[in-house]
């Protein structure tokens, strides 16, 4: 049996040219974490629309998480013992430094309870993607998140944040790298 692909999204909201949004109607089975808006900050609200979001699944899930979605995921995986094939966390932002100007301040995010950022390692298989240059997260602090969580590092090379504002909409890596985790991805047909 197939796995579903519940893809876990950021704070923002929804943008037709993201990676995950185009790479959402390739896999045969998906679900996503509805997005509660970037005004709504509080982590336990996010954690349990993804923990409903998992629960209404049949079958195996294969996890693919993006930025804020990565810590999101950690949150959720240290209070829900819930069975994951395996999941694929891209760009997760460092929350315990200073984000650029537009992002939520340091104090706000903890105040909505996501830091500390959890530490602990997932009870599951994970890739974390990381960028070499993302203004979210410096590749250095990813790497050791990525050690502590036991997760495999896969460098995505110098592609900011992964996302629309940093050039990119379709992120081929992302494919390769389900593809690896078992997840079909159909071709995208060409115009």
């Amino acid at each position: 049996m197939d796995p579903t692909v519940l893809f876990v999204p950021g704070l923002r909201d929804h943008v037709a040219e993201h990676w995950q949004t185009l790479l959402e109607p390739r896999v045969g089975k998906s679900a996503c974490v509805p997005r509660l808006g970037k005004d709504n900050l509080s982590v336990d609200l996010w954690v349990e629309a993804l923990d409903q979001a998992y629960c209404a699944i049949e079958g195996p899930v294969v996890i693919v998480a993006h930025s804020a979605g990565c810590v999101m995921v950690a949150h959720w995986a240290q209070r829900f013992r819930r069975c994951v094939e395996c999941a694929l966390l891209a760009a997760p932002p460092d929350f315990e430094t200073p984000l650029p100007a537009g992002y939520p301040s340091m104090e706000s995010l903890a105040a909505n309870g996501w830091t500390p950022t959890p530490r602990a390692p997932l009870p599951f298989p994970s890739v974390v993607a990381a960028s070499t240059n993302d203004p979210l997260g410096a590749l250095d602090r990813v790497v050791v998140l990525a050690r502590q969580w036991g997760s495999q590092l896969v460098n995505a090379g110098a592609v900011g944040h992964l996302n629309p504002a940093s050039g990119h909409g379709e992120w081929p890596m992302a494919v390769t790298l389900l593809e690896t985790m078992g997840v079909p991805v159909r071709s995208v047909a060409l115009a």
